[in-house]
């Protein structure tokens, strides 16, 4: 293998790497289990591994969708992908913000929504799947993320597979929400958010300063 095959299978882990982080991190599936145990109290056991399948298949559905529709939303609104990456990372910091504190995140879900979902009936596609799940900021990475693939196959390729890799931790997480819920107790779903929450602050800050740097050429240029 020579230094350039090298230098390129270095990148597609690191970008592997970042990719799944940045989408299982902002998906959090551990920040559900309270809410979902919740939602789903009093159901039998398959009714509950049932609404998991369904949550997680509607959040990965989501998320695929808005990946592959990325390009054509910037083109619609007339938006840039240093734009998007600005809010975006904003977005993401102020969730991972939450995260550290332990708290819900109400650019998730809100209280309204929260309690209007434990009503339900079926509380898989709202509000579990969506916004619990696939929120703004989990659609603002993968639109994020498939801009930073520029067009490659192979990238793009990451990006879905870390989606789909996501969705499936997401259904054996939440098929397991009452057992992890009895090992970690509320104290070790908390420790669990925090780490998630600054790894995710990190790279909501990459996320800006990516889009800084690529905006400020432009700005130049017309200055």
């Amino acid at each position: 293998m020579n230094f350039r095959a090298r230098a390129n299978m270095s990148e597609l882990i690191s970008f592997t790497m970042l990719t799944f982080s940045a989408v299982f991190f902002v998906v959090d599936p551990f920040a559900v289990i309270p809410m979902f145990l919740a939602v789903t109290a009093g159901d039998s056991t398959e009714k509950k591994r049932a609404t998991a399948l369904r949550a997680s298949a509607v959040c990965t559905a989501t998320l695929v969708v808005f990946a592959l529709a990325g390009s054509l939303i910037f083109k619609l609104f007339g938006i840039t992908l240093p734009a998007f990456r600005i809010a975006g990372g904003t977005l993401l910091f102020l969730m991972a913000l939450d995260m550290l504190r332990a708290q819900r995140s109400r650019t998730r879900s809100s209280p309204e929504e929260e309690r209007e979902g434990v009503m339900k009936d079926d509380v898989a596609v709202i509000p579990v799947g969506i916004p619990m799940l696939a929120g703004p900021g989990a659609i603002a990475t993968v639109i994020v993320l498939m801009g930073q693939a520029k067009g490659s196959t192979l990238h793009g390729a990451v990006v879905l597979a870390c989606v789909l890799a996501t969705g499936v931790l997401t259904y054996l997480l939440l098929r397991s929400a009452a057992v992890l819920e009895r090992a970690l107790k509320q104290t070790g779903l908390n420790i669990l958010n925090r780490l998630m929450g600054l790894l995710l602050a990190a790279m909501a800050v990459q996320f800006v300063i990516y889009g800084v740097r690529d905006v400020i050429p432009q700005v130049m240029e017309r200055g």
